[in-house]
């Protein structure tokens, strides 16, 4: 049976609105929750009765806050800002951050400070469950006051207008609804500015950073003690002693991945007495660079997780004669830790890359270029050129978006976080990490057989095996982009990291014994 979640009751986690955008949860409105949203409605329409003005029941919005609305225009008002807001540009966002958007409004709705109607929350509730998710341009919001013009775009189809992915296809919403018997609602006073006040276009970019962030984690860790390996380094760095007198949590969580990985290595026996001294750092500092990256992580998962649970429209409902106007809707406190993290997934890729470069050096009995008929072959020479262009475009942007900011509503709103610009850019830097380090475990790969006969750890033979599932060893020159796509797709899928993960609690060794729950979804 599926389990089910409680909207607007229950905390959200990361792991839940994903699992509810899957379809392996169902969000539903328990008792508790409905009676919260109906109080909050009936206190809006106890407002407008009363003829008492209050900011987005019955006034314009911005600048525009200090010109009344009637009664009988109160309704219009809210159908006129889906429509006036909707000014988004660009490409369609992915159609999972559009429902996770979906999902984290209702969330948010549901606690019952929004004064949106039952109603509304369930025609809302009706996209998820039936997989009708809007169109929503990528482009357009600043990230304060809410994210207006995405979330405008989101909500169009709740009055008939946009367009939706339905069925794999782009249709009309119109259409679509009719397919199902199903009319266009009657946006209440204040549900318009409800549906378009919040962070959930910043939530959503955030919520996808941290479930791909985490995996890359996990991969560059594995794919590092491949290279290690292959390089006939030293675990010596990853020593507990060493890294419990500077106690990150991140670093020590990472030294003790690898030195779990490479456990009973007779590659790695092979040379304890080479004299070789130190390795490079791309190689010994693993757990510090990775372990940095990881504490960027820790830090926007749970930002990420406070987000989930947070009521961002304006104004707040409490009751008829007590509403307060403020900025819950401002999407600095995550643009800041998006932009934190996107220097963080970069410095995984430019550290993979100098991994990738010493593969290929020659040095330490590898054949240089990782091939032995080289001069008539290139061997795994122009694959590293791929992982240099994409850790420079990583470079070109992590330039922090938060740290600008542009006046708008004609100086109403004056400061703006561009949160959505920050969590847009993490996840363009998550695509070119996830290539970054595909091309670094195809050359590991392919080095570590030059070390044949000998066998590396279970662990890191295992993975080895699965990549040779997909990719076989290169005796010569062939289109390596096959092979990068490859290799890149049981990244970006997450089964590398997951099928390892699970083949180690098999052997009985939990790779993040020690830290579970803090760096679990």
């Amino acid at each position: 049976m599926i389990s089910l979640f409680n909207y607007g009751v229950d905390s959200l986690k990361i792991s839940t609105a994903l699992a509810i955008a899957s379809g392996d949860i169902k969000g539903v409105l328990c008792k508790t929750a409905i009676d919260k949203i109906n109080t909050s409605a009936a206190a809006v329409q106890e407002i407008v009765n009363s003829g008492r003005t209050v900011y987005g029941v019955n006034t314009g919005f911005g600048i525009l806050a200090n010109t009344s609305i009637s009664k009988e225009d109160a309704a219009t008002l809210q159908y006129k800002i889906l429509q006036s807001h909707s000014v988004g540009v660009g490409d369609a966002i992915p159609e999972e951050v559009a429902k996770l958007m979906l999902i984290t409004k209702v969330q948010s709705l549901a606690q019952g400070f929004s004064g949106v109607q039952l109603s509304t929350i369930e025609r809302i509730i009706w996209h998820i469950d039936n997989n009708v998710i809007p169109l929503v341009p990528e482009k357009g919001s600043v990230g304060a006051s809410g994210d207006l013009a995405p979330l405008a775009h989101l909500f169009l189809p709740l009055i008939g207008l946009g367009e939706v992915f339905y069925e794999g296809k782009k249709q009309s919403a119109d259409i679509v609804l009719k397919q199902f018997g199903l009319s266009p609602i009657s946006l209440g006073p204040k549900e318009g500015l409800a549906l378009i006040n919040g962070t959930q276009f910043i939530l959503s970019f955030a919520v996808k950073a941290v479930q791909r962030m985490q995996n890359c984690l996990d991969a560059a860790d594995i794919i590092g003690a491949m290279s290690l390996e292959a390089l006939t380094g030293t675990k010596a760095p990853f020593d507990e002693r060493l890294h419990n007198l500077r106690p990150y949590q991140g670093t020590k969580l990472v030294a003790q991945r690898l030195r779990l990985l490479l456990q009973d290595s007779v590659i790695m026996q092979s040379h304890v007495d080479c004299g070789r001294v130190q390795d490079p750092y791309s190689l010994r500092c693993m757990p510090q660079v990775h372990g940095a990256s990881r504490n960027a992580w820790l830090h926007l998962k749970e930002l990420t997780e406070v987000e989930l649970n947070s009521v961002t429209d304006n104004p707040i409902i409490l009751s008829a004669n007590d509403t307060i106007s403020g900025g819950n809707f401002h999407g600095q406190p995550l643009a800041l830790p998006l932009d934190y993290a996107c220097f963080a997934a970069a410095e995984l890729g430019n550290i993979s890359d100098r991994r990738s470069y010493l593969l290929l050096e020659g040095k330490w009995g590898l054949p240089t270029l990782l091939m032995k008929n080289v001069g008539l072959n290139s061997g795994f020479m122009i694959p590293q050129y791929t992982t240099a262009a994409l850790v420079t475009e990583n470079k070109t942007l992590c330039f922090p978006a938060s740290a600008d900011s542009i006046p708008t509503s004609l100086g109403q709103e004056d400061h703006v976080s561009m949160g959505s610009i920050s969590g847009r850019k993490l996840n363009k830097v998550l695509d070119n990490l996830e290539y970054i380090l595909a091309i670094e475990l195809l050359s590991a790969c392919q080095a570590i057989e030059f070390r044949r006969p000998l066998k590396s750890s279970k662990l890191l033979e295992f993975a080895h095996s699965y990549v040779r599932e997909y990719v076989s060893f290169a005796e010569e020159d062939r289109i390596f982009a096959s092979d990068i796509n490859e290799v890149s797709r049981i990244i970006k899928d997450f089964s590398f990291a997951q099928k390892l993960n699970q083949f180690a609690l098999q052997q009985n060794m939990n790779l993040d014994k020690d830290y579970e729950d803090s760096f679990e979804l």
